[in-house]
């Protein structure tokens, strides 16, 4: 189990920079249209600030929580990821093709913006619990070995 850190000025500074972090994440995730980023820097951005909440703040009984529900969300981000590619198949175009979504009132150009944002939420939900799930998986390997000692 992480303990949590002892410095109030730690986690007060933390208090502040966590929501800055994930708000950042957020936008560079949606705004990778239009400058390099996307959803691999903005999962790992969002993920890397659930680290530091841990990290922190401490597991406590939440641990099990925590890994439960990245487990559980890391195939999530793929469905998504391939659902809407598997969409554009079966409106007649070729995988990835979001100019077939039939949205009304939507130009091509639109559509396939959405398209964009849609498979990028896929890949930063995938990345950001893998990251998640690398750090327990890296700490328990850890605690495993304080435990041999």
């Amino acid at each position: 189990m992480i303990q949590p850190h002892d410095s109030p000025v730690v986690q007060t500074l933390s208090r502040l920079l966590i929501p800055v972090i994930q708000l950042y994440s957020v936008y560079v995730l949606f705004h990778a249209q239009y400058s390099p980023g996307g959803g691999f820097v903005g999962g790992v951005l969002f993920g890397a600030s659930m680290v530091l909440t841990i990290l922190v703040f401490g597991t406590g009984h939440a641990k099990g929580f925590i890994e439960k529900m990245a487990f559980r969300a890391d195939g999530l981000g793929l469905l998504l990821f391939l659902g809407i590619g598997t969409l554009c198949i079966f409106f007649g175009e070729i995988f990835f093709n979001y100019a077939a979504f039939q949205l009304p009132g939507l130009d091509p150009a639109s559509r396939r913006s959405l398209g964009i944002v849609g498979t990028q939420i896929g890949v930063a939900m995938d990345i950001s619990v893998v990251t998640i799930s690398i750090f327990f998986s890296l700490s328990s390997q850890e605690e495993d070995h304080e435990r041999d000692r």
